[in-house]
């Protein structure tokens, strides 16, 4: 018990103190759990522990995101993304596959060896590619959902794998993978199999019933267990169940030999419109978290720097051979997928490396006897150090090649032929439908927005839009910045939608500018930047669900619309007072003025506004006060 204890101790300090550190300064998360499992190998070798068992235990946390990647993914959607699948996924696995062994038998090893490395080297990092993604709100972007899909067919990939390693076995390694496989009999026991000793078809028809029997129980056996639990009133009985069926589910893929972490996945697909959704997300979330940080401190702890001493040139320039091979066939994909700009290079570079079913296969291709053990060594650190260069390579798309994608000319974009009264910079959500406002109005319109999928989706109404990144000064010219009337900055980047307001108020002083805020202190950045219309893109939506309530709470609509109008003024009025106060190079708790104002201001609001309610709902009438100041609309 007290070793258990002091080995949960040291992994939990140990992350507890790399990963904020790492985070702050800007290494991201990843980078801060590998580097934490470097510092703390040493102490782990002192107490002897079997780190790769530890890690065994921790892919377990891949199995659970996959699970949760499933849940945000309906039917229809996973149909949808078929043609990515298949072809941009498979085409990645088959050409580099094909390109590392090329380049293995260069080196003069044997055809079956060098195909066994290039099936390894064709898998990139799940767990490290889509906790970036997420980490950095990449995941919704073309390059984002690119990588999604490679990395979903390299998972469904690895089950052939799997079955054709043992059809490459060399005889003179028979005997060295006999030993092999008899010691971790010795060591760990013999595992159980519903398909050991059975044929091809029956081992065939055997998955073929564990994954109809996984769609059938989470299409039809959810419901009733759920509501079963709900009778008891425990939240605690709500996350057991939601951890005993992904565990189930990964015990039965296990024992017919498919990926237990595909499996999950299918599963979360299934239940990805099932009422339950948002329970068992945020049941399984946690422990999600916490076993993929354990899993990344076991990459780290599991170094052998002793090997890595004596072949370092060699291995260091594996380790840069994999990932630039990687990276070139992604880029040569991405253009043949129509990938533009910046999501080229985030699809090349994020899926660069080799991935943690690259040791599940490292391991079992030595049991079967197709690698040599000195060379499974050392391409476990290949795999484990393209991993840990991984967040370099993110880093590397932030500072490197974002900014030139914004700032610069790829020559990519539209060619923008007709500029209108109008330009609405990002054209989803919110600048979708001020587009369609406007354009029944009459009014002539430039709409641009870098998501390619998106356009292509709206071009088939009709709808004009022009592709390209619309924080691009020589875009906002072309689309004619300097003789629009109104500009709408609707973009998703936070950041970028404050540079890109603060630009067109600089560069064309004239324009009117509505830009949509995140949430108040959005409002107060781009009050800072100069810009006086400023719309939150929840608070009209908030104030209609304010005055539903008051209906439903059975006051007269019109007295409901009044109370809400009486608030809406006193925001505006707080806003102003508390805008001035706020300055963006300042943290909000360390601000002093701002956190005086707020107390000075909101206290006699609330009084005030109270008092203003009270009267509406007692007359019917708004009480008389002098006009209220125009401040930010919302």
């Amino acid at each position: 018990m007290t070793d258990f204890l002091l080995l949960a101790f040291i992994f939990l300090i140990a992350g507890v103190i790399a990963v904020p550190i790492a985070t702050r300064l800007g290494l991201g998360s990843v980078l801060g759990y590998l580097i934490a499992g470097i510092v703390i190998s040493p102490v782990l070798s002192l107490l002897h522990v079997d780190v790769i068992s530890i890690q065994h235990f921790a892919e377990f946390g891949v199995v659970m995101m996959l699970f949760l990647v499933g849940l945000e993914l309906e039917p229809k959607r996973l149909w949808a993304m078929r043609g990515r699948l298949i072809g941009l996924g498979g085409g990645q696995v088959g050409l580099t596959a094909g390109v590392v062994m090329a380049l293995a038998m260069l080196f003069g090893l044997e055809w079956t060896v060098a195909l066994a490395i290039g099936l390894i080297a064709a898998l990139s990092s799940t767990a490290i590619v889509l906790q970036t993604l997420n980490e950095k709100g990449l995941m919704k972007s073309d390059g984002g959902q690119s990588s999604f899909s490679v990395l979903l067919a390299q998972d469904i990939a690895v089950i052939p794998m799997l079955a054709l390693m043992p059809l490459l076995a060399m005889p003179e390694l028979l005997g060295a993978a006999s030993d092999v496989a008899h010691a971790a009999e010795g060591d760990h026991g013999a595992g159980m199999s519903l398909v050991a000793g059975l044929n091809g078809w029956q081992t065939a028809l055997v998955n073929v019933v564990a994954i109809a029997a996984v769609v059938g129980a989470g299409s039809y056996l959810t419901r009733p267990i759920f509501r079963f639990i709900a009778g008891a009133n425990l939240r605690e009985l709500f996350t057991a169940t939601a951890l005993m069926m992904v565990i189930g589910i990964a015990l039965l893929m296990s024992l017919v030999g498919l990926s237990p972490a595909l499996g999950t996945f299918l599963a979360g697909v299934v239940l990805a419109n099932s009422e339950y959704r948002h329970e068992l997300e945020s049941d399984i979330d946690p422990f999600k978290g916490l076993l993929l940080g354990l899993f990344f401190m076991t990459v780290g702890a599991a170094i052998n720097f002793g090997l890595l001493a004596d072949n370092l040139l060699l291995i260091l320039g594996l380790t840069v051979l994999l990932i630039v091979v990687k990276a070139a066939v992604l880029a040569v994909l991405a253009v043949v997928f129509k990938l533009r700009g910046a999501d080229r290079w985030l699809l090349a570079l994020s899926l660069a490396q080799a991935g943690e079913f690259g040791f599940v296969l490292l391991s079992f291709s030595v049991a079967s006897a197709v690698l040599p053990q000195i060379l499974a060594d050392q391409l476990l650190l290949v795999v484990a150090l393209s991993m840990m260069l991984t967040p370099l390579l993110f880093i590397f798309y932030d500072r490197v090649i974002v900014p030139r994608y914004t700032f610069a000319d790829d020559g990519e974009a539209d060619k923008i032929e007709e500029q209108g009264a109008v330009i609405i910079a990002g054209g989803g959500r919110i600048g979708g439908l001020v587009r369609r406002i406007l354009s029944a109005a009459g009014y002539s319109l430039t709409v641009i927005d870098y998501n390619a999928q998106h356009l292509e989706n709206m071009r088939r109404f009709g709808a004009r839009i022009y592709y390209g990144d619309a924080t691009r000064p020589d875009l906002l010219h072309a689309a004619g910045l300097h003789h629009a009337k109104v500009f709408v900055a609707a973009i998703d980047d936070r950041e970028k939608l404050t540079e890109l307001v603060r630009y067109v108020r600089e560069t064309a002083p004239h324009v009117h500018i509505i830009a949509r805020a995140v949430d108040r202190h959005h409002v107060y950045e781009l009050w800072a930047v100069g810009c006086r219309d400023i719309i939150r893109e929840t608070y009209d939506s908030a104030l209609r669900i304010g005055r539903s309530s008051l209906e439903a709470l059975n006051i007269p609509k019109d007295r409901a619309q009044m109370m809400v109008d009486a608030f809406n003024r006193a925001d505006r009025k707080a806003m102003i007072a508390l805008a001035d106060a706020y300055d963006p190079e300042i943290p909000v708790m360390e601000n002093a003025t701002y956190i005086a104002r707020v107390q000075d201001t909101l206290g006699p609001r609330e009084v005030a506004l109270h008092a203003e309610m009270m009267h509406i709902l007692e007359t019917g009438e708004m009480p008389q006060e002098d006009d209220v100041a125009q401040g930010p609309s919302g």
